[in-house]
């Protein structure tokens, strides 16, 4: 065994492990960050393909943006784990039922592709073509109407991130943006005049001591 098929069976136990923990982690935090490994792992099965575009686009696009975007909405939510708790194996039957038939679905479909065959030759104009050029030509002319209905889901997502940021909520403290358009420079600041010197406080009663008003007198300096 070679290193490179080393290193494939490191990074592939690490991503299978990685993936495991996303559905079986408690904390949403948590298997957010594992699902962060797993996409490393999956971008650097990609270099080792010659993928380099693809595998820089999991880092950039889904490291960098769609999972900071999932720990805001995991954060925002502020969901009560001990209710999503307590209805796990009320669910879990029917979750189990999904579970299993998409994983038949998705293995009648991919079979096929692990039946290994002689990869046809590329043409020489593709050929000499640079990686990232030729991907970007594929993906603009056949796949372009996918490509499409991609950034229409993203664009949703956003829109929903929006909506569940500004929903109403009791303990959160925001602004009007139209009030702060709104405000006048004499509401901000306001001059107020008040006099350089202030009266003295009256003088405090004389103390009572043993029924007689004991007066004290100025010192005088030293006695005669």
């Amino acid at each position: 065994m070679d290193v490179l098929t080393g290193l494939f069976y490191l990074f592939a136990a690490v991503l299978l492990f990685a993936a495991f923990r996303v559905i079986t982690s408690r904390n949403p935090v948590h298997a957010a960050l594992y699902l962060v490994l797993a996409f490393f792992q999956a971008a650097m099965i990609w270099m080792m393909l010659r993928a380099e575009f693809l595998a820089i686009t999991l880092v950039l696009v889904y490291v960098g943006a769609v999972m900071v975007l999932f720990l805001f909405v995991v954060m925002m939510l502020d969901i009560n784990l001990d209710e999503m708790r307590a209805g796990f194996w009320k669910h879990f039957p029917l979750a189990a039922a999904v579970g299993a038939l998409i994983t038949f679905q998705m293995a009648s479909v991919l079979m096929g592709g692990f039946q290994l065959e002689q990869p046809r030759a590329a043409p020489p104009e593709v050929a000499a073509m640079p990686n990232t050029k030729a991907l970007g030509i594929l993906l603009y002319t056949e796949y372009l109407h996918p490509l499409q209905v991609a950034a229409v889901l993203l664009l949703v997502a956003i829109i929903a991130a929006i909506a569940l940021t500004l929903r109403e909520r009791k303990d959160s403290k925001h602004m009007d943006a139209g009030d702060q358009v709104r405000v006048r420079a004499a509401d901000r600041l306001r001059m107020v005049q008040m006099p350089a010197s202030r009266p003295a406080p009256p003088p405090e009663p004389p103390a009572v001591v043993d029924g007689s008003a004991a007066v004290s007198k100025p010192a005088t300096g030293d006695r005669a």
